[in-house]
């Protein structure tokens, strides 16, 4: 393997005093990197030294290294984790990538510098999620994912347990992912409790309209594109209703293109929306009612369930409305969403 040797002079051999000082051996310290495809072994040459008419030996300190006592340096560190969490690459998939190289390392070596890792970008999460939670508008989704296995013995020995990633979507573009070993409602009290306040955007998920009527310090938004689906569900045996459904919400998006298109921002984009907007969602709400109000449906028929799935949701499809700060959707949310659904045709793609 190729080997990098970096010389690391103390201060009194390149002070002024330099000259006072005599190198009596070298102290080398190996670390393993990583370069893009490829490993190097640093060799960390430090120079052993006395001064002069003084026995006592002097060591040159050790290069900071953010693991102490470890041969992995930073760059490894990071290739491993943004193998494992970005791309989805398990570590004993690493650990063969490892061997091919001609690296000796066991696997509970990647596991254990991988926790070391976590437990370092631990305060940055939790600075990143205060600084999420401190937004006026907050998106919020949860996606399941495998994570680890059951117990050792019984019928569920060696299956995946399932887990979900809960993302927060904050004001300044930022996305944090928190997580779960259930979809309950007790995460999102654990994560939002006495720490958000302000609108609640999400999808349909009934856990989040209940915590939200419950705090009167939150309004709840809903996303118009997950009522959508239930449109579009809908269009094999209503193609006619469903399709006008659609239009009349393509309208509330076209509204959206034109406002992005003139740059409009703050009170100029709501009263936009007040005006274009208002009435489009004004007609949409009636003409469901009328739907319902005709008969002929079953409770069961997908078109029955589209229409009442937006009825009931009327109060919080309206937010946007009114705040220029508020998205009509979670698609910015769904689109940070995408590397957990890639993951999943790995399936072991979280296990150490």
């Amino acid at each position: 393997m190729p080997v990098e040797v970096i010389e690391t002079l103390p201060p009194e051999l390149t002070g002024p005093d330099a000259d006072q000082y005599d190198i009596i051996g070298t102290k080398t310290t190996y670390r393993l990197a990583q370069r893009a495809a490829s490993y190097v072994v640093l060799k960390l040459e430090r120079p052993v030294f006395r001064r002069k008419g003084d026995n006592k030996p002097i060591t040159t300190p050790a290069p900071f290294n953010v693991l102490d006592n470890s041969v992995a340096d930073v760059s490894l560190l990071a290739g491993l984790m943004v193998d494992k969490f970005q791309f989805h690459l398990p570590l004993y998939r690493q650990h063969q990538r490892l061997q091919q190289a001609g690296i000796t390392l066991s696997r509970s070596t990647l596991t254990n510098l991988v926790k070391r890792a976590i437990a370092l970008l631990r305060p940055i999460v939790d600075a990143q999620t205060q600084s999420v939670l401190r937004s006026r508008v907050l998106a919020i989704d949860e996606t399941p994912v495998k994570s680890g296995h059951q117990g050792r013995a019984g019928p569920q020995r060696g299956k995946m347990k399932s887990g979900w990633f809960w993302p927060l979507y904050g004001d300044a573009d930022e996305v944090v992912f928190t997580y779960s070993n259930s979809r309950g409602r007790a995460h999102i009290e654990q994560v939002l409790n006495d720490q958000f306040s302000g609108t609640l955007i999400s999808d349909g998920y009934a856990a989040y309209a209940r915590y939200a009527q419950q705090q009167p310090n939150i309004t709840h938004a809903q996303c118009w594109v997950h009522n959508r689906r239930y449109f579009v569900e809908a269009q094999k045996d209503h193609p006619e209703q469903a399709t006008e459904a659609l239009q009349r919400i393509a309208k509330l998006y076209s509204n959206e293109e034109t406002i992005k298109t003139k740059g409009l921002t703050g009170e100029k984009k709501r009263q936009y929306r007040l005006e274009y907007s208002q009435p489009v969602v004004s007609h949409f709400f009636q003409w469901c009612r009328d739907q319902l109000e005709c008969g002929g449906l079953l409770p069961s028929d997908p078109l029955t369930k589209a229409l009442n799935y937006a009825l009931n949701r009327e109060a919080s499809l309206n937010v946007f409305l009114e705040d220029p700060d508020v998205q009509p959707d979670t698609n910015h949310l769904e689109r940070a969403l995408r590397p957990i659904p890639l993951g999943r045709n790995y399936p072991r793609s979280l296990v150490m």
